[in-house]
């Protein structure tokens, strides 16, 4: 009885799993959940312990052993979303940004979108001008420690506070100047309000950076924001497509395609390469998620949606949550008295390295602190890896991507830190577990029986052979009988059958050569076309499609190269000899 106990204990232990999940105030919330839990079980645990019931604005993010991040699917599994061995860590994020913050019910939801897009500034997400900068950090000052007081405050306390990656002294003044003047008796809750109405202002809210190369492979940044699709380079915006103007997003292993209808009928595709298929997939996956979001008037507008192609597998999704019109029209529902709140305030550190000078604090945990050395304006360009929604060090294909301090980094080399959201770790600090190498046990051949497999020896067939001719000299039987023991043998066909199935085979062989051989010439003659600078209509027509530039970039190029470089060997190898 006491074994059976024990061993339904294990039993139930193997079911279950323990889960951290990384809260917006840096707090942690640790569960065990079953091992087919699906991640809306998860979600909901969070917006309970938080008291949250705008929920439909936020989302779990979790990075693959890879590097390459993920939004959790709350319609799957957990267990089989994640790419590593459990315990499970994870990070509570805003996924969809609100387009309007004011128009949130509740102070709780407007906190944790505040918290959020103070962390977007911090690691230099949301770009802006010094004049703006100053104000958005005066009103974060105001939230988090209130009114300014000459005894608590002496002069310089500004640098103790770490607001953006980067900045002067000069800036410093003009927060402490806003600050101490123009922000008295304003609550945390008023506070919290104007910084997001500020940050909403600004072209780079919402923005979770997708780094990304165009034809010409120059280095972009893909967004989505709660307005439209955007495409920025340094610190210009250099595309951007309201949602109404999209008509479709596509991806093909690595190559990304933005489909789009402006104003006089006039179509645009818009093309960028992504490191490696997975982050293609997920810029896509994102892509579909907030164009469902800001779009739809409705749920149950929503469609399944594939990427395929002739030549590359294609891949299905469907959006499974609200849209924002939904979400608003329940958030109106909600008559409840409102939920306390918790605030962190920004407690100066005491072992803060200095990023430009001075001491500076921040409400980031110590241990996830980051010395990003760029300047406001600067630029996305100046990312650290960690703030990206792709890693950008790796390399496919033989293409190479630009690590954000300026060298190449080949794949198999990388850092084995692991990434979580929005932070960088050093391995010790790691929680993420190692993945473990999967052997697959290769079965000697054999027989099943009843599910298990044994194999068969060679003496055990000798006596199998000996029964069945006892048996066959006892009692005389059918062919029937036979057919059971396995041995009567296959009748060979006559020869004139086996002399036409040769002559059908031989002419099907013909015909596929002859077939072959033709494609392969009009390939070569297609190319030569196209490559060419014959100014016909057609082949512009066909030179600007975006199959065409990813075969032009990621196979023809790379094939003229390598020949190329075997014709000057053999050049140089026969005028050496």
């Amino acid at each position: 009885m006491l074994s059976r106990l024990m061993s339904s204990s294990v039993r139930s232990l193997d079911r279950e799993c323990n889960c951290t999940v990384r809260l917006l105030d840096d707090s942690e919330y640790t569960c065990t959940i079953q091992r087919d839990a699906k991640g809306q079980y998860l979600f909901d645990l969070i917006c309970h312990h938080l008291n949250l019931l705008e929920k439909d604005y936020f989302g779990i993010r979790y990075v693959d052993p890879d590097k390459q991040r993920h939004w959790l699917e709350f319609t799957k599994s957990i267990t089989k979303q994640m790419k590593s061995q459990p315990p499970f860590t994870m990070c509570l994020r805003v996924k969809f940004y609100p387009p309007d913050p004011a128009v949130l019910k509740e102070e709780i939801t407007r906190y944790l979108v505040f918290l959020q897009v103070k962390r977007d500034l911090y690691h230099g997400r949301l770009l802006c001008k010094t004049s703006d900068a100053a104000l958005l950090a005066a009103y974060i000052l105001q939230a988090e420690i209130g009114d300014y007081d000459p005894g608590k405050h002496p002069e310089g306390y500004c640098s103790k506070f770490q607001f953006f990656p980067k900045h002067s002294e000069k800036l410093e003044r003009r927060i402490a100047e806003i600050h101490k003047t123009e922000l008295i008796a304003q609550s945390p809750e008023t506070s919290e309000l104007n910084f997001l109405q500020k940050a909403q202002m600004l072209e780079t809210y919402g923005v979770d950076p997708h780094p990304c190369k165009d034809v010409s492979g120059n280095p972009a940044f893909l967004a989505f924001t709660p307005l439209g699709f955007t495409v920025l380079q340094g610190n210009r915006r250099i595309h951007f497509l309201k949602w109404d103007e999209v008509t479709k997003l596509k991806f093909e292993a690595k190559t990304f395609h933005i489909y789009a209808n402006q104003k006089e009928d006039r179509k645009i595709i818009l093309t960028y390469f992504a490191p490696t298929p997975e982050a293609c997939k997920h810029l896509w996956k994102c892509g579909v998620e907030n164009q469902a979001f800001y779009k739809l008037e409705k749920s149950s507008q929503v469609r399944t949606v594939s990427s395929s192609n002739l030549f590359f597998k294609g891949s299905r999704f469907r959006y499974s949550g609200k849209v924002a019109k939904e979400v608003m029209e329940l958030s109106a529902k909600i008559k409840r008295d409102p939920p306390e709140i918790h605030r962190a305030g920004m407690v100066p550190s005491r072992s803060c390295p200095s990023i430009t000078h001075g001491p500076r604090s921040t409400s980031m945990p110590r241990t996830r602190w980051r010395a990003v050395h760029i300047s406001i304006m600067e630029g996305l360009e100046s990312l650290q890896d960690s703030v990206h929604s792709t890693p950008v060090h790796s390399i496919s294909h033989g293409d190479s991507f630009m690590s954000s301090q300026g060298h190449m980094v080949v794949s198999g080399e990388a850092s084995t830190s692991a990434i979580i959201s929005d932070e960088i770790y050093s391995p010790s600090d790691s929680v993420l577990p190692t993945p473990v190498n999967e052997h697959r046990v290769e079965m000697l051949p054999g027989r099943h029986l009843n599910g298990a497999t044994c194999t068969i020896d060679k003496e055990e067939s000798k006596e199998a052979v000996a029964a069945a001719a006892a048996l066959s000299k006892e009692a005389p039987m059918g062919d029937s009988g036979r057919r059971r023991l396995g041995l009567v043998r296959n009748r060979a066909p006559p020869q004139s059958e086996v002399q036409e199935l040769n002559k059908f085979l031989l002419s099907v062989l013909r015909l596929f050569l002859v077939t072959m051989g033709l494609l392969f010439v009009l390939l070569l003659l297609l190319i030569m076309l196209t490559e060419s600078e014959l100014d016909v209509a057609l082949l512009r027509d066909i030179r600007k499609t975006p199959e065409f530039q990813q075969f032009h970039f990621e196979y023809f190029c790379p094939l003229r190269r390598w020949f190329a470089c075997k014709f000057r060997w053999l050049g140089s190898f026969l005028i050496s000899k």
